[in-house]
């Protein structure tokens, strides 16, 4: 074979290569919205993509797209959702009839989340490996699950395996609604949701958690104190 076969096969390639890139690229969502809340959004969605360390900027950015859209996304589901609730409310229907119309914005509330919600790993897929779409998804939630798994876990040092094992598999299903919802006190909700349920079962194994974390504390203070 000549050595122009190569060349072509060579540059063939790296067209294919230019190709998919540029089939991937995402662009910022930002038509008709206010230029401080996109700049905002997108200095938010920065901090999170540079947790992750990507060396390539390129696709540094697109991740950066990929988050700031979710923000604008899930900001453009509740706004629906808010403009129906107060259109029902100011057309005077009472009763029956306004309680299925609330009902079914919160529906249609829903599916789009439902939607949103699978779309965006899906959508992180194609620049990040697993690991790092954990990482962003902590980063859409303030850390909770790992701050409060490690705090469980020096509270109680007794803990089983199962029992971590459970109490990691509640916090990153908690993880999946604060992600979806609407304002950091509800994202923190979610969470405390599955606080709730984390206790319970603790306290059905056996442990007084009240006595746990009164020698959890005391364990600091002496820590704090040396």
């Amino acid at each position: 074979m000549t050595k122009n076969y190569f060349k072509v096969i060579q540059l063939l390639c790296c067209f294919l290569f230019l190709a998919a890139t540029s089939a991937f690229a995402v662009d910022l969502d930002k038509q008709n919205r206010d230029p401080k809340y996109v700049e905002t959004i997108v200095g938010r969605s920065q901090k999170i993509v540079d947790k992750l360390n990507l060396s390539d900027k390129k696709v540094a950015e697109d991740v950066r797209n990929v988050i700031a859209n979710r923000y604008f996304e899930l900001n453009d589901i509740y706004e629906k959702r808010d403009a129906k609730v107060n259109q029902i409310k100011e057309s005077g229907v009472t009763g029956t009839a306004k309680a299925d119309a609330l009902s079914a914005a919160e529906f249609e509330k829903d599916a789009a989340l439902y939607r949103s919600h699978f779309a965006f790993p899906a959508n992180l897929s194609l620049f990040l490996n697993e690991k790092q779409i954990e990482e962003v998804k902590d980063g859409l939630t303030y850390g909770v699950v790992m701050v409060t798994y490690n705090a469980t876990l020096e509270m109680i040092p007794s803990l089983k395996e199962e029992e971590k094992t459970q109490i990691y598999a509640w916090l990153v299903e908690a993880r999946e609604f604060a992600m979806d919802a609407e304002t950091s006190g509800k994202k923190h909700e979610a969470f405390g949701k599955y606080k709730g349920r984390i206790n319970n079962y603790l306290s059905k194994r056996g442990y007084d958690l009240v006595k746990e974390r009164e020698q959890w504390y005391k364990r600091i203070k002496e820590k704090e104190s040396k």
